[in-house]
């Protein structure tokens, strides 16, 4: 996977921006206005910041040594992801389509519908 692959991925989903709002090598992507996800864009590999459900986050560090508690973020909701190769295409497109479900279902529904 690769940031052309990802940033497209999603950039498909609905609501979602993108933009630079910390530095010019911290990508953020948000759904209405909240982020969902980060991707340092400078880093080889590249790795993602992706909000989660807590009692999974945990377990997704146990599974894969390439997820650790969010960088800069709340680390009991978030993950950094590195895109060493160790994780599954899928497994990393799930994460994702998970980070953007926690955070559109915690906007309410006056703003979803605007």
């Amino acid at each position: 996977m690769n940031l052309e692959y990802i940033r497209d991925y999603y950039l498909k989903k609905s609501f979602v921006t993108e933009e630079y709002p910390f530095d010019e090598v911290t990508l953020v992507f948000k759904v209405k206005g909240k982020i969902f996800a980060l991707m340092a864009i400078d880093e080889d590999p590249l790795w993602l910041n992706l909000k989660c459900e807590p009692e999974l986050a945990i377990e997704l560090r146990e599974r894969y040594e390439s997820i650790t508690p969010g960088y800069h973020m709340n680390k009991k909701m978030w993950n950094t992801i590195i895109l060493d190769d160790t994780i599954p295409a899928k497994e990393i497109l799930k994460m994702i389509d998970h980070s953007y479900d926690e955070v559109l279902k915690k906007i309410p529904e006056k703003r979803k519908q605007k």
